[in-house]
């Protein structure tokens, strides 16, 4: 078999703005066991959205761009649904940037001969391909981004509107959540930023620029992403996965404090997952386990065990088509650090 009878069938993102869940996630309210989770998850949402004063942090962990929901999180970008994001650097760069430069995630198989797979430069997420050739292209635009910048130390949110500036003349794909995060002021940081194609890039990069080059400085992203924290009188957070980004967004709370400033615990909280709390981690604790750290507050939080793409595009539409986006000023959180 030959490579392109493995990519064949180009992964289709949902779009939650061409159908309407409220009648959905009205009936789930009335449900038991996750239905009636993903009603509380939306309700908490559509809090955050009402809260006038409520900064709303997106965190992302997992490959849900890759399997079909990247157009959610441009949606809420392009429509005011989140001021801040923190995800890992495979969400920004190896599924999102690498669309926005034309290419594709195929729709595949988990029961594919892997070792076939690696013979032909495909790469496997579960039962979507993505071509490795293609992905090289991505970690050396990369690779020249960085060679056209400054040398010095960046944080990835100073790093990734660099890319965002870059696709407003060269993307293939206009509609990509690096652009619309650039376009619309929404910092998004990547505590792991070099744990991605990224850092594939950077490296070539400092290699062949040993004594000037970029690095990237994840202390320098805690401490931005604080600040926005303490400016923020009431904060959200809507967590899919969990892992490095849910974590990093919850300790702004504690940062602040070591700081010496005053801080309060997020206010609002969902989490979507399939992680288990036995094991003591739940990709980051619970929510309610978050509130003995002092991360989080308990009285709006709703954890949802689901596989986030079967519930996602239901929250986020519901939230969508309840229209109170259109009331919210945009935080354009960026701007303070100009």
């Amino acid at each position: 078999m030959e490579k392109s009878d493995f990519l064949k069938k180009p992964v289709e993102h949902i779009d939650i703005k061409s159908f309407d869940s409220t009648g959905i996630i009205e009936a789930m309210r009335e449900m038991s066991f996750t239905a009636g989770d993903t009603a509380k998850a939306a309700d908490i949402f559509n809090k955050m959205i009402n809260d006038e004063d409520c900064t709303i942090i997106l965190c992302i962990a997992g490959s849900t761009s890759a399997a079909g929901c990247m157009q959610i999180y441009v949606d809420m970008v392009q429509h005011n649904m989140v001021d801040v994001i923190v995800a890992t650097g495979a969400t920004i760069v190896d599924m999102d940037f690498f669309e926005a430069l034309g290419f594709r995630h195929y729709k595949g198989t988990p029961f594919a001969d892997d070792k076939t797979l690696r013979e032909l430069y495909i790469d496997r997420i579960y039962d979507t391909f993505i071509d490795e050739e293609q992905l090289q292209i991505c970690d050396n635009t990369i690779k020249e981004i960085a060679d056209s910048l400054t040398p010095g130390s960046y944080s990835s949110r100073e790093f990734i509107r660099q890319m965002g500036r870059y696709l407003v003349d060269k993307a293939k794909k206009k509609d990509s959540l690096v652009q619309a995060a650039y376009e619309n002021d929404v910092p998004i940081f990547c505590p792991a930023f070099s744990d991605s194609s990224a850092g594939f890039g950077l490296v070539k990069h400092q290699a062949e620029n040993q004594e000037n080059h970029l690095s990237i400085d994840s202390v320098k992203d805690f401490r931005e992403l604080t600040e926005i924290k303490i400016d923020s009188s009431v904060s959200g957070l809507f967590i899919v996965g969990g892992g490095v980004p849910k974590n990093f967004a919850q300790d702004t709370v504690i940062c602040a404090e070591v700081l010496g400033k005053t801080a309060e615990m997020h206010k609002y909280a969902v989490q979507i997952t399939v992680a288990d709390a036995r094991d003591g981690a739940c990709s980051g604790s619970t929510l309610k386990e978050a509130r003995s750290w002092g991360k989080v507050d308990n009285d709006y939080e709703q954890m949802v065990y689901a596989e986030a793409t079967s519930v996602l595009p239901l929250i986020v539409s519901y939230v969508y088509h309840m229209r109170s986006w259109e009331n919210r000023y945009q935080k354009q959180w960026n701007k303070i650090f100009q």
